[in-house]
């Protein structure tokens, strides 16, 4: 008498089942039994046939069932922005780049749309689950679930105004409106993302752990991804990130840190004492030239190290595949051993391991019975996968990690829902997806150009900007000692004193060959106490005029117009590679500052040396500022008398600025 079989919905059978189990179970031939959104078991071919009969069965021949990879770390959305900026500096890409034009461009139909066409790519490169970082996140939720993919959904939250949020309470908000609506979705883990340790704040990172327990979901932040940011943390908080993080209770949640580049072995043990999963990016940190994490060392203290590709507009693309064999690649360089990272624990880091890291271990990563249905079929048919040797078991992971590509993936499955059949998407619109990307893409390209066509509408983009007085009158007059003439400011009866300070001052002149003539001048400002002479303060300052100049006065008293201020908070590298001038000049000057009252109007005296480039002397100045054309007009008069009390010469007098005077020093000195 024949045995009853079980019925399943789907019964898959394949040269070969590598289930990624704790006993790294690989059936040759195998097949996996699926009913609803699980998996009922997965075994040897023959014992399952024997087993079970299937609505629907799929014979795969030369091919591999596997769990679907785990994406632990990305940014989906940007998928819109791919290609947008390359070849830069991760500041000047993120500040210069992103995030001026996701504050003109990202919306909620912006995060869908990018999410859709990043579930797209996903799901033709074999990766079922993802997690995500961005703004908007109900809406990257809402598109992920609809495309089918398994997903932990991030809510970013920043100390600053975000496309979705206009201070970090706002977005606290948001997330905790979010979690509650979406916690318990077949397919999306709502979270919460502070975003970095330099775009929070102690507050909001308490904030936001106080959340993810409360309704105990996972917590996502990128951590110490480049050197310069663990040195800027160091030298604000007095510690690098990790230690940071630690005391703030960042890692009581279920955490999961991008990229951990630059850690030291202590702050590893601290992750695997917290069982803090880690996303790895091998592409992103090696395009943005980040670095190359630590993660052979971070294996060996046991720590649970995902597999990510970042955003696809710091990759380029979400190709797994592609990630696996460079991490493997990668980390055999770092250590100088090529037994580091065999192809079985990479593959291991991009499914069971990477379900770990971003804590949802118990519903995937594994072809084990009870867990969620998420598997693909990897064709073995190519010509790349020729010859095989089965004398090992491992061959069939190096087969997957040395020589699979994204379309080796002929079917795609996640919680017992096919959304891809012989490389056909079930669930996602394509052609439609590709035109509205595109057309966006032309509304992006448009406004860059615009932006591109001045150093102001470049200096507005990066923020903080503002106006200075509209008319700048000023003198400067070329003086062998004019420390001499200190004695004017104190004891003339016309010249009243009001204060005055030591300056050391370091300018970085940036010079564009536009219309305007623009001139950027970085400042680095050293300010000391004219009595004491003690340091009281260090200003860096961006400062955007023109070289020409509105009119002269007698005496040659020069009245320039649109001056723009913004705090430099980036180093003068950044200001470089962000804004590209045709010329730099460099002037290094000693300074003695004094405010005073001339007639009734107040006026700023400089009594300057500089120092770099040598030769080129040492100048009075005087300067005031208005926003009214016939207030300038008076103090240049003023100016006049003044120089005429201080018996100045009008030879003396000169009509150059100092970037002016060292340009043309510094092209003697490369003549000579």
């Amino acid at each position: 008498m024949n045995k009853e079989l079980n019925l399943v919905d789907f019964l898959i059978t394949a040269d070969f089942v590598v289930a990624m189990d704790a006993d790294y179970s690989v059936y040759t031939p195998g097949a996996v039994a699926v009913t609803g959104d699980h998996i009922v078991a997965a075994g040897p071919r023959e014992t399952l046939l024997a087993t079970y009969a299937a609505g629907e069965q799929l014979d795969a021949g030369n091919a591999v069932v596997m769990p679907g990879l785990i994406n632990t770390h990305g940014h989906a959305p940007m998928a819109l922005l791919r290609g947008l900026a390359d070849d830069l500096r991760l500041d000047v890409w993120l500040l210069g780049y992103m995030m001026p034009v996701e504050r003109d461009f990202v919306n909620s139909h912006f995060c869908w749309l990018g999410t859709e066409l990043a579930s797209a790519e996903m799901i033709r490169s074999g990766t079922t689950t993802f997690a995500d970082m961005y703004y908007f996140e109900e809406a990257v939720a809402d598109a992920a679930s609809q495309a089918g993919l398994r997903a932990v959904c991030s809510q970013t939250i920043m100390r600053f105004p975000t496309p979705d949020a206009t201070s970090y309470d706002e977005a606290l908000r948001r997330g905790r409106d979010y979690i509650q609506r979406w916690k318990g979705h077949p397919l999306i883990v709502p979270s919460v993302a502070p975003h970095a340790p330099y775009t929070i704040t102690p507050e909001l990172l308490e904030a936001a752990v106080s959340l993810v327990l409360e309704f105990d979901v996972p917590l996502h932040i990128h951590i110490a991804e480049t050197a310069q940011e663990v040195e800027d943390h160091r030298k604000e908080f007095g510690m690098p990130p990790v230690p940071w993080l630690k005391k703030l209770g960042v890692f009581e949640a279920k955490t999961t840190a991008a990229h951990c580049v630059h850690v030291d072995e202590g702050e590893i043990q601290t992750f695997a004492h917290h069982n803090v999963g880690i996303a790895h990016n091998p592409s992103s940190n090696l395009k943005l030239a980040s670095g190359i994490a630590p993660i052979s060392r971070m294996l060996e203290a046991g720590l649970n190290v995902g597999i990510g590709t970042d955003g696809p507009a710091s990759n380029n693309d979400i190709d797994m595949f592609e990630e696996l064999r460079l991490a493997s690649f990668i980390a055999k360089v770092a250590t100088m051993s090529p037994v580091a990272l065999p192809a079985r624990q990479t593959l291991e880091m991009a499914t069971i391991m990477g379900a770990r890291a971003m804590h949802i271990d118990d519903i995937t990563g594994s072809l084990e019975p009870g867990k969620r249905a998420d598997l693909i079929v990897v064709s073995m048919e190519n010509t790349r996968h020729q010859p095989y040797f089965a004398h090992t078991g491992e061959s069939v992971y190096s087969r997957l990690v040395y020589a699979t590509h994204a379309e080796d993936v002929r079917h795609t499955m996640v919680n017992g829902k096919w959304l891809m059949r012989d490389r056909e998407l079930l669930t996602i619109e394509l052609p439609a997806l590709h035109a509205e990307a595109n057309a966006l893409a032309g509304k992006i390209d448009t406004f860059l150009a615009r932006r591109e066509e001045s150093v102001l509408s470049k200096l507005i983009a990066i923020g903080g900007v503002a106006q200075g007085k509209t008319f700048e009158i000023q003198v400067k007059v070329r003086h062998d000692d004019p420390r001499s003439l200190e004695k004017v400011f104190f004891t003339s009866d016309e010249i009243t004193f009001l204060r005055g300070s030591n300056r050391r001052q370091y300018d970085t002149y940036f010079l564009f060959e536009d219309r305007w003539g623009s001139v950027l001048r970085y400042r680095e400002d050293e300010i000391f106490d004219l009595q004491t002479k003690d340091l009281i303060d260090v200003i860096y300052r961006l400062t955007l005029t023109t070289m020409k100049k509105e009119r002269e006065y007698g005496n040659s008293v020069l009245l320039s117009r649109s001056r723009f201020d913004a705090p430099a908070t980036r180093s003068r590298r950044f200001y470089r590679e962000y804004f590209q001038p045709q010329r730099e000049v460099v002037v290094h000057k000693e300074r003695r500052r004094f405010h005073v009252r001339f007639h009734g109007t107040d006026f700023s005296v400089n009594l300057d040396t500089v120092l770099e480039p040598e030769g080129v002397g040492s100048f009075l100045e005087v300067k005031s500022r208005t926003w009214s054309q016939q207030d300038a007009e008076r103090k240049a008069g003023l100016i006049c008398n003044m120089l005429e009390l201080l018996e100045i010469d009008e030879g003396a007098v000169i009509k150059r600025e100092y970037v002016e005077l060292a340009g043309v020093r510094q092209q003697e000195q490369q003549d000579q």
